[in-house]
C-alpha cells in the first residue's frame, strides 16, 4: 500500500513538472488548485488541533458520558448540533473532533449528529446562505434537515451498535 501511495504521489509530482514544462493549462490549475487547498489547510488545522487538544485535557469524560453518551436520550443530540453549529473549518475540523468525543465517551449517533450537522448547520455558513438566498429558504432547510439529520443519526448509530461496531485505535 505504501509503494502505491508512493508511486500516485510521484505521479501527479510528474504530471504537475510536465504541464508546466509543455504549458498543459489544465495541469497548472490542478496545482495550483493543490498549492491554495494546501496554504487553506495550513491556515486552519495548526489552530484547530491545538483547540482539540485543549479540549482533550480541559473536558472529563464523565462530562461528555453525561451531555452525548448512552444515557443524554435526544438532548445529546441537540448538544450535538449545537456544538457544531459553532465549529469553524468544516469538516477538516469536525472529524478529528468527533473522534475526541468518541473516546471521551460519545453516543454513535450523537457524533453521526454532529458530523452531519457541521457539514450543513454551521452559523456562518447559514449566515452567508441567507444573504444570498433569502432567510426563508434557510430557515425552511434547517427545519427540514435537522429532523433528517437527528433520525438518520439515531438509526445508523443504533445498526452500528448492535452490530458491535468499533473504531480502532489505528484507524487512518
Amino acid at each position: 500500500m505504501k509503494k502505491i501511495k508512493l508511486l500516485l504521489g510521484f505521479g501527479y509530482l510528474g504530471f504537475v513538472i510536465l504541464s508546466f514544462i509543455v504549458g498543459f493549462e489544465p495541469g497548472q490549475k490542478i496545482a495550483g488548485n493543490f498549492i491554495s487547498f494546501s496554504i487553506q489547510m495550513l491556515k486552519i488545522l495548526p489552530c484547530a488541533f491545538i483547540l482539540i487538544g485543549l479540549f482533550e485535557v480541559w473536558v472529563k469524560k464523565e462530562t461528555v458520558e453525561k451531555h452525548l453518551g448512552a444515557e443524554s436520550g435526544i438532548r445529546g443530540y441537540i448538544w450535538s448540533i449545537l456544538l457544531a453549529g459553532t465549529t469553524v473549518g468544516g469538516l477538516y475540523v469536525a472529524f478529528p473532533v468527533a473522534y475526541s468525543l468518541f473516546r471521551k465517551g460519545a453516543q454513535l449517533g450523537v457524533i453521526f449528529a454532529y458530523i452531519s450537522a457541521s457539514a450543513i448547520c454551521r452559523i456562518p455558513m447559514t449566515i452567508f446562505e441567507a444573504s444570498f438566498l433569502g432567510l426563508k429558504f434557510s430557515i425552511i432547510r434547517l427545519l427540514v434537515s435537522l429532523p433528517l439529520i437527528i433520525v438518520g443519526s439515531m438509526l445508523l448509530g443504533n445498526h452500528l451498535e448492535r452490530k458491535r461496531y468499533q473504531i480502532s485505535e489505528g484507524a487512518g
